[in-house]
């Protein structure tokens, strides 16, 4: 299989991959217009510009049915309707932009319908997201991470059953709006990474297979046929993803992809699709002269996934960290249930704090099998800054029944001590939009579709939870108002419990990138000692966290030097020693 790199897209001239058809009829603005086969089962018409702005579909072969292009930059009128043309060049915003490497910044992810109320209060766009910028600066975050901003049915979702993987969603503003946002966050100083949906297209609007062989029976994934990576045809399917990641990254100039599942990527060619587009982005990176980061989410628990390609690992520069997120969230809570079963001792945070993974090629009960790989804390091929490490996210909130946060269910010092770990622990960090100031607002599931198949997502959320007993707990993601529940009401961030946590985020990323002990990659720099199954000592070079989840108070802490942050009711004895009343943190520099 060739592995070429896919060349630089002509935005100015109609062109379509149709191996299944006979013929090809091009709409635009009205116009029929007959394509030309010109080989590989590709349809052109050079003849007939494609001029910015105009209104086009595909006719294939004898069929009344008119389709947008699988390529796409924007339906305006849904995912249904004619696409629009247009030519990214003359989006891009230029700005003094150089990029930056991402590994061990803070990421922060967002889903731009609820960042913001939006204009009417109705649902936010990339325009009212931009207005809040400022705050993510004053923050101290480094990079957006979207949430998957494809074309989706309807106006509202989280973006996941995208169906146009060229394409950004009109309710949201658009290619146009999208630029505009990228433009505004290089002036500030912030990358932008966008979510990316590979490994599957939603149900609806999804016309890829009357095209060409997208899809496999080869394979199987939870959503139905793999993406065809691997069967006949497969190389132009790699080279229609390939062709997505480079319009992101090179015309759109976004920074970085965050890959969805990649798990669900099945391919057993000779070089997996992962590498190859670790390839291509490496190419990328030398074409644009800015860095440019692939984060994979991945279940598998390989270290592999962030080995280089040319040492025969997938090539990704991050992977999301999911033990991570578990040993923290179990042990802070107390929750068992799930995939949680295996976490919430202290022993186990501690293991996952030191070595990311907790299911290393040990056993999963929740799985019911042996899992994973474990991670060398002395690899030359990866290290702590390779992993991407959160205390909340879009699924550990919003798959919850009623989309409730962690700070919805535990003291504030509780959530303080949670997010001293992640902020200062070896990954790299990543909050969830609201998270910096316990947000009162839930993000719930939502959805919507077209009335037959909404009434099945309605009906399949209320049965998924009802086994669990919570059904009762379920909204209805159809509802307008389950959405409109989830918009963050930044107003909140004035009151003061808000604003105290607020503040102390702010001062756990200022320390972050203050303090040299803390950039440190290394795995093996970081240790943790338990103290008690409530309390625990995260030391990264000088420095330490003190994390205690409370209830009752801690009566002695640690010796310490230097107190340089904490949260809740400290404490300092004649002896140096530390007392917290209750649930808390303290960052410090003990006494050696």
């Amino acid at each position: 299989m060739s592995t070429a790199p896919v060349p630089a897209r002509d935005y100015g001239a109609f062109r379509v991959w149709a191996p299944h058809a006979q013929q090809v009829t091009l709409r635009s603005d009205g116009a029929e217009h007959p394509m030309r086969a010109v080989g590989e089962g590709w349809f052109a018409l050079p003849e007939v510009p494609a001029a910015p702005g105009a209104r086009y579909a595909f006719r294939l072969d004898d069929s009344e049915l008119w389709l947008p292009d699988p390529r796409s930059l924007s339906q305006p009128d849904g995912v249904h309707a004619d696409s629009e043309v247009v030519d990214p060049a003359r989006l891009r915003q230029e700005t003094s932009w150089k990029g930056r490497s991402l590994r061990g910044r803070v990421l922060y992810e967002l889903h731009v319908g609820t960042f913001t109320p939006g204009p009417d209060g109705r649902g936010g766009t990339f325009d009212s997201a931009i207005e809040r910028l400022d705050e993510l600066v004053d923050l101290g975050v480094d990079a957006v991470e979207l949430m998957p901003v494809a074309p989706f049915p309807g106006d509202r979702g989280w973006g996941y059953d995208g169906v146009g993987l060229y394409g950004v969603h009109a309710a949201y503003g658009g290619p146009q709006g999208l630029a505009r946002f990228v433009g505004a966050a290089h002036r500030r100083g912030l990358a932008v990474v966008l979510d990316v949906v590979h490994n599957h297209l939603g149900p609806s609007g999804n016309y890829l297979g009357m095209f060409g062989p997208y899809f496999t029976d080869r394979h199987h994934t939870p959503w139905g046929a793999a993406i065809n990576l691997d069967a006949p045809g497969s190389r132009q399917v790699r080279d229609f993803l390939l062709g997505s990641a480079r319009q992101w990254l090179v015309e759109m100039g976004l920074d970085g992809l965050r890959l969805d599942a990649v798990h669900e990527l099945r391919d057993d060619s000779e070089r997996h699709f992962l590498a190859e587009l670790a390839d291509a982005v490496t190419a990328w990176e030398e074409e644009t002269g800015r860095p440019l980061t692939l984060i994979a989410e991945s279940d598998r628990n390989q270290p592999g996934t962030v080995t280089p390609a040319a040492r025969g690992g997938l090539g990704m520069d991050m992977q999301w960290a999911d033990d991570v997120h578990h040993g923290v969230h179990a042990w802070i809570t107390g929750e068992r249930s799930g995939y949680y079963a295996d976490f919430g001792s202290a022993e186990v945070l501690a293991t996952v704090l030191e070595r990311i993974f907790l299911h290393a090629g040990t056993w999963s009960s929740f799985r019911r099998q042996v899992w994973g790989t474990p991670v060398e804390p002395d690899s030359a091929d990866y290290d702590a800054h390779s992993f991407v490490t959160f205390l909340q996210d879009h699924d550990q909130v919003g798959n919850r029944a009623a989309g409730d946060r962690i700070h919805h269910g535990i003291a504030p010092g509780a959530q303080a001590a949670a997010s001293a770990l992640i902020l200062l622990g070896p990954g790299t960090p990543m909050l969830f939009q609201g998270e910096e100031w316990t947000a009162s607002t839930p993000f719930t599931y939502f959805t919507d579709h077209e009335e037959e198949l909404g009434a099945l997502v309605s009906a399949g959320r209320r049965e998924e939870f009802a086994a669990m007993g919570w059904a009762a707990q379920v909204p209805d993601p159809q509802l307008r108002s389950t959405f409109e529940s989830s918009i963050l009401r930044w107003q909140e961030r004035e009151q003061p419990g808000h604003a105290a946590m607020l503040q102390w985020y702010r001062t756990l990323i200022a320390l972050r990138r203050e303090q040299a002990d803390l950039h440190d990659p290394a795995l093996a720099a970081t240790a943790v000692e338990v103290l008690a199954e409530g309390t625990v000592l995260l030391r990264r070079g000088g420095l330490a966290v003190l994390a205690h989840r409370g209830p009752g108070p801690l009566t002695a802490g640690p010796r310490a030097a230097e107190v340089l942050a904490s949260f809740g009711e400290v404490t300092c004895g004649a002896d140096g020693t530390l007392a917290l009343a209750g649930p808390g943190a303290v960052v410090l520099r003990p006494a050696r």
